[in-house]
């Protein structure tokens, strides 16, 4: 349990923020909201007595030392990353901490890796990167998916989601994407990230029961292909969509997630299915879950359970499957995850 260490938690008023924060509460950690808009902070506050906030922005350095000041960590739930990401980082260097963020977009993600594996190695930091639905669990799957195998021809992780009604912040962190990319979608083919104009193939993919075969958007380029590669030698890494949660995603009128229980979570399901594939050799991994934003949470505040309980395996800039022992950090995730490793 947190044993009552502070964790600064900037952009806790958002979607996936107050689940952070009140999973923390949960795990007897003590989060401080931390974020640009202080009318929205005073009202989280207002919905949570006892928490305290404080006002920070990504502009303001010193705004953001006094949001990190006496926490033993701090976890970026702000989008888009592209614009929180780096300013957050180097305020977690400055005051010595470790910072994990929930990042889903591919170039923010790998912009991370480039620009602070070097300086987060040398000063012994610990930086976790995209530690969320989006990049963090098709990680862990594919690791456990790997298992014994030094290196593997290809990795597919396949999202089957019954819906997918997007917050405020994944239309933000979609828009800047494209933005990026010009419009071109993204792959990881030959050891790299490789741009194209083309569209996306359509393809069925042999999902598990209860879900079954299902079609999906093939090349629906998610986290995972930052996150995988930075520690497994694979040279070919897809992922694919559900065409339904797709279509969810790229309509202007989705409504936003809706609350089905007394934890907010919605009533979306999904399941993800890792299939590793090596010299002829197959191996898979499977989880099922409530909500993909909901689910974050546990996932990253069990990442800053370990680190700061000292269960870790690197430092520097890392994904989840190479810092954290993938196999038990998945068990750790029941009953909010259901995992089945099939070798």
């Amino acid at each position: 349990m947190g044993s009552g260490q502070t964790v600064a938690v900037f952009g806790a008023y958002g979607h996936t923020g107050r689940f952070v924060v009140a999973e923390l509460r949960e795990r007897g950690f003590v989060p401080v909201a931390s974020g640009r808009d202080a009318g929205k902070l005073e009202a989280l506050a207002a919905s949570a007595p006892g928490l305290e906030t404080r006002t920070a922005s990504v502009d303001d350095p010193a705004s953001l030392d006094r949001a990190l000041a006496g926490a033993a960590a701090v976890v970026n739930c702000a989008g888009p990353f592209a614009t929180t990401a780096a300013p957050l980082i180097e305020a977690a260097l400055r005051a010595g901490i470790p910072y994990v963020d929930v990042a889903a977009e591919i170039e923010a993600n790998a912009d991370t890796f480039t620009h602070f594996a070097d300086r987060a190695r040398a000063a012994g930091a610990v930086i976790v990167p995209a530690m969320a639905f989006y990049g963090g669990l098709g990680d862990l799957l594919t690791t456990v998916a790997m298992g014994d195998w030094s290196a593997a021809d290809e990795a597919h992780v396949a999202y089957g989601l019954s819906s997918w009604h997007p917050t405020a912040g994944t239309r933000a962190a979609g828009a800047v994407s494209r933005q990026r990319r010009d419009g071109r979608r993204v792959v990881y083919t030959n050891g790299r990230l490789e741009y194209r104009q083309d569209d996306p193939p359509i393809l069925e993919w042999p999902f598990p029961d209860p879900i079954g075969p299902r079609t999906v958007i093939g090349e629906f380029t998610m986290a995972d292909v930052v996150t995988v590669p930075s520690h497994l030698p694979i040279p070919e890494v897809r992922t694919y969509m559900t065409v339904e949660a797709a279509r969810d995603l790229s309509a202007p009128d989705t409504p936003a997630p809706a609350p089905a229980d007394e934890h907010g979570r919605s009533d979306q399901t999904f399941l993800v299915d890792v299939v590793v594939r090596s010299r002829g050799g197959e191996r898979r991994a499977v989880a099922s879950g409530r909500d993909i934003y909901a689910v974050t949470a546990p996932l990253v505040v069990e990442a800053v359970d370990r680190i700061l309980t000292g269960r870790t395996r690197t430092v520097g800039v890392a994904s989840a499957g190479e810092i954290f022992d993938a196999a038990d950090f998945l068990r750790a995730l029941s009953p909010y995850v259901s995992v089945e490793s099939r070798p």
